[in-house]
């Protein structure tokens, strides 16, 4: 097996010297899960320990008790787009744990018009068709306790698959590997995050009779058949939180991420070896019953129309309701219109079947 394991992550490595690096790919996957950690402005990398952990860090699904699942629905872009989740989880023993989760992310009845106009010159408004565009990602993690105290690991295999209509479908494949490490007296949490460790590797099939169809839609506008492979550069984050207990009822959780991307982009620090964007949160709650939550992340330097540099933030904020095994969370992002991102109003829901039992 492990032999095995090496291999696939060896051939991965030699695809990806001969396939083209885009900057930004499989960007659906950068979104996040979760309204809770949402509204901490994904500040979680190092305290998740649930059924969303297959997102966050797959070393936090060695802290769950019992089987989870979650649920999630967001609409961005004014409605157009819907971004859905659900994600399944259980301990395999007290030192194991697997989950499985599936992402789709998509903008559904796209007017077709390239057919609007027929050969003789005419509108024909009954050449109009829809098309759905959507992405979707099948995630199945595994995460176990190593030999030294308070350090566990977790590793993501993903499946990617992309579908624009009848014109181009995607299939991709990827890893993802998380460490968490917990103190002592579990108050010091950190974690480690490396998405796409080997690269993500995603191949496109075109359909050509379509792509000629439309290529010609706009006299002079001509375009070459697009590339067929492209790959997703590896990403990490660096999570640090401690956990406050006042007066027994209430607790406080801070938290910070180091989110770096191994190329230059618009991050707040950015150079050509790694970019690094921060991020905060905060977790209040009170009796594990209700919490209020905050962050601020994305910080980013948009270029204005003079040249000059503008940055940019994200704040969020969230609350959350869990009674008897049942969690509903809320979320506010982008607070306030500090970033190019739309703000959303995003509900998520996850269950304990813990309370099945009783």
């Amino acid at each position: 097996m492990k032999k095995t394991f090496i291999l696939i992550i060896f051939l991965q490595s030699l695809l990806s010297f001969s396939q083209s690096v885009r900057k930004y790919s499989n960007e659906f996957l950068s979104i996040g899960v979760d309204a809770a950690a949402l509204g901490m402005s994904n500040a979680v990398t190092a305290q998740t320990g649930d059924v969303n952990s297959g997102y966050w860090n797959p070393a936090g699904l060695i802290k769950l008790e019992d089987n989870q699942i979650a649920l999630m629905h967001a609409n961005y872009f004014a409605n157009i787009a819907q971004y859905d989740y659900v994600g399944f989880a259980m301990p395999l023993d007290s030192e194991s744990a697997v989950g499985i989760s599936l992402i789709r992310f998509g903008v559904d009845d796209i007017l077709n018009t390239t057919q609007l106009i027929d050969s003789q010159g005419n509108i024909d408004y009954n050449r109009i068709s829809l098309f759905s565009t959507a992405d979707y990602a099948l995630t199945v993690s595994y995460a176990r306790s190593l030999p030294i105290d308070g350090l566990n690991i977790g590793v993501n295999g993903k499946v990617i698959h992309r579908v624009i209509g009848d014109f181009a479908s995607s299939w991709g494949f990827g890893f993802d590997l998380g460490l968490q490490y917990i103190s002592d007296e579990e108050d010091w949490k950190f974690g480690l995050m490396l998405r796409d460790i080997t690269t993500t590797y995603n191949t496109w099939i075109i359909d050509e009779d379509k792509y000629n169809e439309i290529k010609d839609a706009v006299p002079g506008e001509n375009q070459e058949l697009p590339e067929t492979s492209e790959i997703t550069l590896p990403k990490a984050q660096l999570g640090i939180s401690k956990k406050y207990i006042i007066r027994y009822d209430y607790s406080l959780t801070a938290a910070a991420n180091l989110n770096m991307q191994f190329t230059q982009t618009n991050d707040i620090i950015s150079t050509s070896l790694v970019s690094i964007d921060p991020a905060v949160g905060f977790e209040f709650g009170y009796v594990d019953l209700v919490f209020l939550r905050g962050g601020v992340g994305n910080f980013q330097q948009i270029t204005q129309i003079d040249n000059s540099n503008k940055l940019s933030f994200q704040p969020n904020i969230g609350l959350g309701f869990k009674y008897k095994g049942i969690q509903v969370d809320y979320a506010l992002t982008d607070l306030g219109d500090q970033s190019a991102a739309l703000y959303s109003n995003i509900f998520s829901l996850k269950i304990d079947f813990d309370i099945f039992r009783r």
